[in-house]
């Protein structure tokens, strides 16, 4: 009996598995295999676990995850073109497929390895970097500077016009004679226990035209310069007024001094020589002396105003020095009306990227609040449109019609004259 209850088990058996595959008879089907010796036996050597591995409830998951995601790696086939598929809720049906190129990698061994890529101050990738130069094309209203790529072709044609069209068109002298200004008195006053006799060699070939007295170092080094005929490379040395001073094999002897007040007007830059031949101010004073002069302190190409001339090196390190606090006064044209918590706030002080800004005064000299009167004694660059520029305003104009106690009364724009007497000594002895 036990027999053919056996058989008839195992006729049952059969008889289920061969039934068609349905979800109601999914629990029917599960069978143990734990205690089978051959399956335990065959997945000890086929399956075995990767060794530091824990039994986790989610692994069943943590398969699927993988799988998915190495199936999402596998390159474009061209069987699945008629399958429409869906990503991120959009159908891609009807649009056309992209081949899949895979990007090389760049490594030591790739021909781009090591090498830069020429991209402009503006952001824009080049070609070839050796056709273009980048330049500069002023400021934008956040006082940053602003760049542009072009060609060098360009620029070397515009620069050849310039060259062809522009001339140096100096002023004409003033009708004023030119003074000579005697200092003795007052010199013999402020300097009593200095010898007057004697002075430094770079300052004496300062003086006398040549060049600046960092220069002067330099030549003296070179052994460029003699001294009552013999070559002398000592720095610091000293010579009196009564020695014969030569570089190359001309003697040279110190200028008169020559101060020189001009009242700039826009499109000109404040410096001695500009490579890209723009117009400079020195084209406004080069009838004023056969000395060698400069200007002290910048103005910007578009800021008009007092600007002062000199070949005294002295009088334009104390006029530039910060410690001193030489007064200016600007007038500014904004954009648009100043509030009043913004000119509170300047009048306060405030802190910008490079320090404390502090300014000595700000008038309101229009009934639109858009004409102002700033006096200021802060020399940093490009300062008064910058203090404007963090409130967000922009400076439309500016004019400097104060500098150290000078103004431009009675000196139309792009004029110059000279300073009198007591205004040098004013300038050199009290300020």
């Amino acid at each position: 009996m036990k027999r053919e209850n056996n058989k008839n088990q195992g006729s049952n058996r059969d008889s289920k598995s061969s039934k068609p595959y349905s979800k109601e008879g999914r629990s029917d089907r599960k069978k143990d295999f734990s205690k089978d010796s051959d399956f335990r036996k065959s997945r000890s050597k086929d399956e075995s676990k990767p060794e530091g591995r824990s039994k986790s409830p989610f692994r069943k998951s943590e398969e699927l995850t993988e799988r998915k995601s190495a199936t999402s790696k596998r390159p474009y086939s061209e069987s699945s073109k008629s399958k429409s598929t869906k990503s991120d809720g959009f159908s891609l049906e009807g649009h056309p497929k992209k081949k899949y190129t895979p990007k090389p990698q760049e490594g030591r061994n790739s021909p781009s390895y090591g090498k830069t890529s020429s991209r402009s101050k503006t952001g824009d990738p080049k070609l070839n970097s050796g056709e273009f130069k980048t330049v500069y094309k002023g400021r934008g209203k956040d006082e940053r500077p602003v760049f542009e790529t072009v060609k060098k072709s360009d620029i070397e044609k515009k620069m050849a016009a310039r060259k062809k069209s522009q001339k140096p068109s100096f002023h004409e002298a003033p009708t004023e004679p030119r003074p000579d200004y005697n200092f003795d008195r007052i010199e013999k006053k402020f300097n009593k226990n200095q010898n007057d006799d004697v002075i430094r060699l770079n300052k004496y070939i300062s003086n006398s035209g040549v060049c600046s007295r960092r220069e002067a170092d330099t030549l003296i080094q070179n052994g460029d310069v003699k001294v009552n005929g013999e070559i002398v490379m000592e720095m610091g040395y000293k010579v009196q007024r009564t020695d014969t001073i030569t570089y190359k094999g001309k003697t040279i002897n110190p200028e008169k001094p020559v101060y020189v007040l001009l009242n700039k007007p826009k499109d000109f830059i404040t410096t001695t020589d500009d490579p890209m031949e723009r117009k400079t101010v020195m084209e406004l004073v080069g009838n004023a002396c056969k000395e060698r002069i400069f200007p002290v302190g910048r103005l910007d190409r578009n800021t008009t105003g007092l600007l002062l001339f000199t070949n005294d090196g002295e009088l334009a390190a104390k006029l530039s020095h910060p410690s001193n606090q030489i007064k200016k006064i600007y007038q500014v044209t904004l954009d648009k009306p100043l509030t009043k918590a913004d000119e509170e706030t300047i009048l306060e002080g405030f802190a910008l990227e490079d320090g404390d800004i502090k300014v000595n005064d700000l008038q309101v000299l229009s009934k639109d609040k858009t004409i102002l009167g700033l006096e200021i004694h802060v020399g940093r660059n490009r300062i008064v449109r910058r203090i404007f520029a963090h409130f967000g305003y922009e400076v439309v104009a500016l004019d400097r019609v104060t500098y150290a106690g000078l103004d431009k009364k009675d000196l139309p724009r792009g004029k110059y004259r000279f300073l009198n007497e007591k205004e040098v000594i004013n300038l050199k002895y009290f300020k």
